[in-house]
């Protein structure tokens, strides 16, 4: 989330939308109205905003269909959505549940409990937007601090970093499920390989889209690795459709999935930052890649 958060306020009341933009403006966020369901969708899909203040009756489609098409498009399919309606049957209130709504409010509203719920949305949006939706493996800012505290406590420690190649080129034969389909896997293994391991002190997040590390000590590092790369050579072969695979070749069908492992130890420091940490990994990956 950007440092002025992006609310699309959908109102087909211009008096009231002025206002809501007005108000939330003042109050730190960037806003954009739309007064038609089908402008919201378009708007959404070319600039998706960090939340939608939407109301369900609007001149040509409601407010339901809107948070349906949100939540079918990829791009809008996590956006928080709080519903403005003049509607108060529970009904109507369960039918926004069903579609994911986070919120409800009916009019008129105290615009100061508007502000605070839309506050705590974007709170709670904020903390979850730290964990892969794929995955359900912590990333981004959670990661980072995970390993600048690495950087900053010193004595023993080790990275095992898997990286997945070629997802690109696989994702684009069969579609995004597959490759997601890879990513929970992978994530998959990694999660049994710790639950073995018995240690809950370590730690295994994304790296980045494709990449995942693993924090863990020297002892226990060299046998996660080669557990992990007996695992993942073993199961290559089933992340692609039945009629793709061939069981008298050796190798993966094209487009070809390579999963590697690599492992750098705090010994081979010392670090200055973290930027100088992730390029150790990548050449440390680079090897293993060879």
């Amino acid at each position: 989330m950007s440092e002025q958060p992006h609310l699309l306020i959908v109102e087909d009341d211009p008096d009231l939308a002025e206002m809501l933009s007005a108000f939330f403006h003042v109050q730190g966020y960037d806003t954009s109205t739309a007064a038609w369901g089908e402008e919201a969708i378009r708007l959404s899909q070319n600039a998706p905003p960090d939340l939608v203040i939407l109301d369900i009756r609007l001149p040509d489609i409601d407010g339901y269909e809107v948070c349906r098409r949100l939540r079918a498009q990829r791009r809008t399919q996590d956006v928080p959505v709080i519903f403005l309606t003049e509607k108060r049957d529970r009904v109507d209130k369960l039918a926004g549940l069903e579609l994911g709504v986070v919120d409800y409010i009916t009019k008129p509203f105290d615009i100061q409990e508007l502000r605070l719920r839309v506050r705590n949305t974007l709170r709670r949006a904020a903390q979850a937007s730290q964990i892969n939706p794929v995955t359900h493996l912590p990333e981004g800012d959670a990661v980072e601090e995970r390993m600048v505290a690495l950087l900053n406590a010193g004595g023993a420690w080790s990275v095992v970093q898997v990286a997945v190649e070629g997802l690109a080129t696989f994702r684009a034969r069969y579609g995004f499920l597959a490759a997601d389909d890879v990513l929970r896997a992978v994530a998959l293994m990694i999660n049994n390989t710790l639950r073995e391991q018995k240690r809950e002190e370590d730690f295994a997040g994304h790296l980045d889209a494709h990449s995942f590390v693993i924090l863990t000590d020297p002892a226990h590092a060299g046998s996660l690795a080669e557990r992990l790369t007996q695992r993942l050579k073993q199961s290559i072969g089933f992340f692609y459709p039945q009629k793709d695979r061939d069981p008298e070749q050796a190798a993966p069908p094209a487009p070809a999935l390579q999963l590697y492992v690599g492992r750098l130890d705090g010994s081979a420091g010392p670090f200055a930052d973290r930027a100088a940490l992730r390029d150790a990994l990548q050449a440390r990956l680079a090897l293993a890649a060879e």
